[in-house]
C-alpha cells in the first residue's frame, strides 16, 4: 500500500462458519500507521476470528479484505515441540527473506538481532525457548514479528497470561513500536483497561454479530462496556495532572465474608 496510511483495510466484511451463528457482519475496518487498534469481546465472541481474518489465515463469509504480506501475526503461545533456541525462533520470523531451504544470512541474523534488542531480549538469543517465563517468551514472539521487517502487527490477546508488570512492559512495548517505528496494530483483549492505556481506537464485539467502532475515548464508556460484558462497569478518573489516567473496573457479586462482619 505504498504511502497510503491505510495498510489494511476490511471492507463489509461478514463471518460465520455455518451460515447460522456469525461472529460479525457487515464490518468496515482499516489499521493505519502509527495507530493501536484494540480489539475487546467476551469469549466465544469472535476475537480470534477476525484476528485470523486481517492476517489472511481465513477468508471471509462476505466482503473486501485488502490484506498486507508485510504482516506479522503474533500468538498466544509458541506452538513448537522442539527445543529451540531464541534466535531460532526469531529467524522464523525471516523466513519470507530467506526463502525455501536456505539457510539464514548475515543480514538475516542482523535483523533477528536488532528484534532482539528493540523488545529487551538480546541477551537471550542462546537460551532454550522453552526456558523462557510467559512474559519472556512473549517478547520474542514480538521479536519474531518484528524481524521480518513488517508494516502491521497483529497480536492475539498478548498480555492474556501475564502479570501486571509484565503487562505493562508489553503494552509499552507497542506503544513505542507504533510512535517510533510507525507500525499498524491490533490486538485482541479481555482487559478494557488495555485498550484505554494504548489504543488510538477500539473495536468492540458486541451480541448478535454487532460491532462498534471508533476513538477510544469515544468507544469506551460505562454503557458501551456493560453491553459488551453484560454486568456493571464503572469508570475512575485516577492520577492528577499530566498522570490523569481513565480505568474501568467491573463490579462484581461480592461475597459476605465472616472477616467483615461486626
Amino acid at each position: 500500500m505504498g504511502s497510503d496510511p491505510v495498510k489494511l483495510r476490511i471492507e463489509g466484511a461478514s463471518q460465520s462458519y455455518d451460515g447460522e451463528r456469525w461472529q460479525f457482519r457487515d464490518l468496515h475496518l482499516d489499521l493505519r500507521t502509527g495507530e493501536i487498534t484494540a480489539i475487546l469481546g467476551p469469549n466465544g465472541r469472535g476475537k480470534s476470528t477476525l484476528l485470523r481474518v486481517l492476517a489472511g489465515l481465513l477468508k471471509p463469509s462476505a466482503g473486501k479484505v485488502a490484506l498486507n504480506p508485510q504482516m506479522g501475526f503474533v500468538p498466544q503461545e509458541f506452538s513448537g515441540s522442539f527445543p529451540y533456541s531464541v534466535l531460532d525462533v526469531v529467524l522464523m520470523g525471516r523466513a519470507r527473506h530467506i526463502g525455501l531451504f536456505q539457510t539464514p544470512r548475515k543480514v538475516d541474523v542482523e535483523k533477528a538481532m536488532e528484534a532482539l534488542d528493540l523488545t529487551g531480549m538480546a541477551g537471550y538469543g542462546q537460551r532454550n525457548i522453552e526456558a523462557l517465563s510467559g512474559g519472556e517468551r512473549q517478547l520474542v514472539l514480538i521479536a519474531r514479528a518484528l524481524a521480518g521487517e513488517n508494516a502491521v502487527l497483529l497480536l492475539d490477546e498478548p498480555a492474556s497470561a501475564l502479570d501486571l508488570k509484565n503487562q505493562d512492559i508489553v503494552l509499552s512495548l507497542l506503544a513505542t513500536l507504533a510512535d517510533r517505528q510507525g507500525l499498524a496494530i491490533a490486538f485482541t483483549t479481555h482487559q478494557p483497561n488495555h485498550a484505554v492505556a494504548v489504543a488510538d481506537k477500539v473495536l468492540l464485539m458486541l451480541d448478535q454479530a454487532r460491532t462498534v467502532f471508533g476513538a477510544t475515548d469515544d468507544v469506551m464508556t460505562e454503557d458501551n462496556l456493560e453491553l459488551l460484558y453484560g454486568l456493571p462497569i464503572r469508570s475512575a478518573k485516577l492520577g492528577d495532572g499530566e498522570l490523569m489516567e481513565t480505568a474501568f473496573v467491573p463490579l462484581f457479586r461480592q461475597r459476605d465474608r465472616k472477616g467483615n462482619r461486626p
